[in-house]
């Protein structure tokens, strides 16, 4: 019964916020700074966001770290604004107030995702008086601990950068993005806000200078972890996680392309071709990273006989695959990041979904995941996940031995 009120409540809520269709007068949403906080299981996750309007239309760039996210729609009726999240189907709504703004983060997509919003104008910076004392710096081995139980090894990189404590989590599927906080006596505390990434990090350094910590996802999810500084600690070889099982040394799939057509790798566009298999989702923001860097190298290299599938893995609707609505938010993206190459809707946005569509692989564990051909059809190498910029020389690293691993294969006989 407390669960049906908190639902009424809620919808309720957001029709009081929204509804305007009496409401004539519009208010003016201020143009610069805000600084706005989403409510994660009681603890505050702080981000900066500027308005700018040119002419009638409003945009806004979130601010997250050294990472800025241009976010085009954004619309003011009455006196309501709508601020949507990029590509991903999420949106702010709130009501606006002079200098403040109080409302509701809102996965469109997920039953009742809702989240208590509000923002603040003129506070430039993310945190009031933030500190890093050093003594979380370096390379920690981590565990985290599921709902489920199971653990999850990571490795944590942080340094200090001025006031502020920076870096990310990388684990064997990617990485955490652009983590940013501060530290208080012996605790730290990290953020990140992306538009769908929104996380916090806490955790206390003990006496044996290990730290015992939680992560905050979301409405609900919560994982407890450990971690202990390691410099030598490597996460397991990507290229081993995912595997063709045995008697196998192609893959092969149809899908539908977002005309509708049947998509496979015997079509004549890709025969004696390089190609490489983008497993990805557009909710999954590592994979938009990962987009990004294969949007470029694309451009400049698909004259040599290469070309990209993005194998796209949607959110569903009511628990089923929607054609229509996987194909829109595919649509979206690659306007946004303007990308050549071709896609086909495989499927649901679950692990177990694409492991059974492409059923010669042993698992997908992973959204981004990466299947290299060769000209003769033959898969030379799977990779598992991708460590974005935010990982630093991780990234780096990556993008050297992708580049040689192509130049390799394109160079290559039939």
């Amino acid at each position: 019964m407390k669960s049906l009120i908190k639902i009424l409540l809620s919808f309720c809520l957001t029709f009081l916020l929204f509804s305007c269709a009496k409401n004539t007068q519009t208010s003016e949403l201020k143009q610069g700074v805000w600084r706005g906080i989403i409510d994660i299981q009681g603890n505050d996750l702080p981000f900066n966001f500027e308005i700018l309007k040119t002419g009638e239309a409003y945009s806004a760039t979130l601010i997250n770290g050294t990472e800025r996210i241009s976010l085009d729609e954004v619309s003011v009726q009455g006196d309501s604004v709508l601020i949507k999240m990029h590509i991903f189907d999420i949106d702010i709504r709130a009501k606006i107030n002079g200098d403040n703004l109080s409302g509701l983060y809102i996965k469109n997509y997920a039953d009742n995702y809702r989240l208590p919003f509000k923002a603040t104008f003129g506070k430039v910076g993310r945190f009031d008086h933030p500190q890093s004392n050093g003594k979380f710096d370096g390379r920690w081995e981590t565990t985290f601990v599921n709902e489920e139980g199971r653990e999850i090894p990571a490795e944590g990189i942080f340094k200090t950068e001025g006031a502020l404590l920076t870096g990310t989590f990388l684990t064997k599927t990617g990485d955490y993005r652009y983590l940013e906080g501060y530290t208080d006596e012996n605790a730290m505390h990290l953020f990140t806000f992306d538009g769908t990434h929104a996380f916090v990090f806490t955790a206390d350094l003990q006496t044996d200078g290990t730290l015992k910590g939680v992560y905050y996802s979301g409405r609900s999810s919560k994982e407890p972890f450990t971690a202990k500084n390691n410099p030598n600690f490597e996460l397991p070889n990507a290229l081993e996680l995912t595997y063709l099982k045995e008697g196998f040394d192609k893959v092969s799939f149809s899908f539908p392309g977002l005309d509708g057509k049947p998509v496979t790798l015997d079509d004549e566009k890709y025969k004696g071709k390089v190609v490489l298999l983008q497993i990805f989702g557009t909710w999954c923001p590592n994979c938009m990273d990962e987009t990004r860097f294969y949007k470029d190298w694309y451009d400049k290299n698909k004259a040599q006989g290469v070309e990209i599938i993005g194998l796209a893995y949607e959110n569903p609707k009511n628990g089923k695959f929607d054609f229509d609505y996987a194909k829109s938010r595919v649509e979206k993206m690659k306007e946004k990041y303007q990308v050549g190459y071709d896609y086909v809707l495989a499927g649901i946005s679950e692990s177990s979904d694409a492991s059974r569509s492409l059923p010669m692989l042993n698992k997908v564990i992973s959204f981004p995941t990466t299947i290299f051909i060769d000209r003769k059809g033959i898969v030379r190498r799977i990779h598992t996940g991708f460590s974005g910029p935010a990982t630093g020389k991780y990234y780096e690293d990556f993008v050297e031995d992708f580049n040689g691993f192509m130049k390799t294969l394109i160079a290559e006989e039939e």
